[in-house]
């Protein structure tokens, strides 16, 4: 019978997946510290803010699995079923990602919410679905959480059903733009952060790999 065990790999998939989120939300970062807004942006947010109303509920409802009791609730998931180091990472996640956030991103990038960065350049400006007009935008808090725990558990979930975290953590972007809470770049660079968060978790707490041999 297979059994489990655990290495903390640093030049593998999680160096790399590290390496690549944290180049993607660097340039993210210094494209959006202009403050400014791009035309290609501004398309993409319309484009998404502009979908039916019939859309409201299910994607209020996928713009939840950004919260940040989320990695809470499933950690407590994860000690259930023993897996006690990816619980453990889980728990990290959230003051990590609130330093990367609020005590580096934030205090180097100033770009407002949709509400007033593109309600000023657009007669047009969007929907804003109850969430906040002003205040800083970049980056995308929801965007963290959801791509950190999906990094998280891809080394945890069998074939295909990796890609049912990415698939959330892609709904919940789409979400946050069709309720007018971000501009597009702010989500791109959150999902960077959010990988490189998970990636460097991963490396910390150890990854699982099965082993189907048997010991003396």
């Amino acid at each position: 019978m297979g059994s489990i065990r655990y290495v903390h790999d640093t030049k593998g998939w999680p160096l790399r997946a590290f390496l690549g989120g944290a180049a993607v939300a660097v340039v993210a970062g210094v494209i959006a510290a202009s403050g400014d807004v791009s035309g290609w942006e501004r398309a993409v947010f319309h484009a998404l803010n502009d979908l039916p109303d019939w859309l409201r509920s299910p994607l209020w409802a996928f713009q939840l699995a950004g919260v940040l009791l989320v990695p809470l609730a499933v950690a407590v998931v994860a000690a259930a079923l023993h897996r006690f180091r990816l619980a453990g990472a889980l728990v990290a996640l959230i003051p990590l990602k609130l330093i990367a956030e609020r005590l580096i991103v934030k205090q180097l990038v100033e770009r407002q919410r949709p509400g007033t960065s593109i309600c000023q350049l657009d007669e047009s400006c969007g929907h804003f679905r109850d969430v906040p007009l002003a205040g800083l935008s970049f980056v995308s808090g929801h965007a963290i959480i959801t791509w950190g725990v999906a990094t998280l558990l891809w080394p945890y979930l069998p074939g295909g059903w990796r890609w049912l975290p990415v698939a959330v953590a892609v709904a919940n972007a789409v979400a946050r733009i069709y309720l007018g809470a971000h501009n597009p770049l702010d989500l791109v660079g959150g999902a960077g952060l959010g990988v490189a968060l998970g990636a460097l978790l991963t490396m910390a707490f150890g990854s699982p790999v099965r082993s189907d041999a048997t010991t003396a």
